[in-house]
């Protein structure tokens, strides 16, 4: 499937301070044909700057090596950076990403004739998170059947870690399946968030269409972002945001696509920790702090 190097710029604004204009960067012309799998090397000088600033901050707030993980992904120069990247976490609200994914897998005439109600109650599902829209589709589905779908994309392997999972529907009681690694009910790992949404901009999931719409439901501009941990961190700067966040007790985790000029990436962090949150916020603003030096460091040459 060839789609344009811009493929993820046909989906709506996220987040755009101040009313400005963002200059769209232009994307790698081999992006449509990186693969991140178990044995995709990291940058050097990318990791070593994302192990400082995971040390600071972690330094900062309390946070042990184990309590944290992260990914970078540079969209425009495919440089890779992961601390942790397949130790798998408690993954609370982040693990909806799979039902959107099986949704969209499990009706595929959904990808272009998706129903005004389906699409803004899959975009309560995402944005602010909804437990009643996520349980709703989710029950739709079945919980083995998503999980299939997962599957079917290697979104985990017990064998490497675990990956994501989505065992359980959101809410007090009910069915629950935990993941063989760590028996979660809903789990993720760095890697294969990355994945996650590589695929997703390069138009790989279920199918192009599917993909943008999904990128569509993640931008939607009738529903507000929750103004916290990355959103919050990057407040006032000239940026695009998808993301998607999740909270339960410690365990406190951002993840997202952020589009900015010259720079396009994306970020995943994980943390388990009552701090968490603090962490996500400064972690949002040293890494956009560190891609703004690299555009400029790439231009000036």
């Amino acid at each position: 499937m060839n789609l344009p190097a811009n493929f993820s710029l046909l989906a709506a604004m996220v987040f755009l301070a101040g009313g400005c204009t963002t200059t769209l960067p232009t994307m790698n012309s081999n992006f449509q044909n990186y693969t991140l799998d178990y044995n995709t090397p990291v940058n050097p000088p990318l990791q070593a700057s994302l192990e400082k600033i995971d040390a600071d901050l972690r330094a900062k707030y309390g946070l042990t090596t184990e309590q944290t993980d992260v990914g970078l992904f540079d969209l425009q120069t495919l440089r890779l950076a992961m601390v942790r990247p397949d130790h798998e976490e408690y993954a609370a609200s982040v693990a909806k990403i799979g039902i959107l994914l099986a949704y969209f897998q499990l009706h595929p005439a959904a990808a272009t004739n998706l129903d005004a109600l389906t699409r803004h109650e899959l975009g309560l599902m995402v944005r602010p998170s909804s437990d009643e829209m996520a349980t709703k589709f989710a029950k739709q589905m079945g919980l083995k059947e998503i999980q299939q779908v997962l599957d079917a994309y290697h979104f985990y392997d017990a064998s490497r870690g675990g990956g994501l999972w989505m065992g359980k529907y959101y809410g007090k009681g009910g069915e629950r399946i935990g993941d063989p690694v760590c028996d979660h009910s809903h789990a993720a790992t760095v890697r294969q968030l990355l994945r996650y949404y590589i695929m997703l901009e390069q138009g790989k999931l279920v199918s192009p269409a599917a993909s943008k719409t999904m990128l569509e439901i993640f931008a939607r501009p009738d529903i507000p972002a929750d103004d916290i941990k990355f959103v919050k961190g990057l407040a006032g700067r000239d940026l695009q945001i998808i993301r998607k966040w999740g909270s339960w007790e410690d365990w406190l985790h951002d993840t997202a696509i952020i589009t900015g000029p010259g720079r396009k990436y994306i970020l995943v962090a994980l943390t388990h920790h009552p701090r968490g949150d603090e962490y996500l916020v400064e972690l949002a603003g040293a890494v956009d702090d560190l891609m703004i030096r690299t555009a400029q460091a790439k231009q000036a040459r």
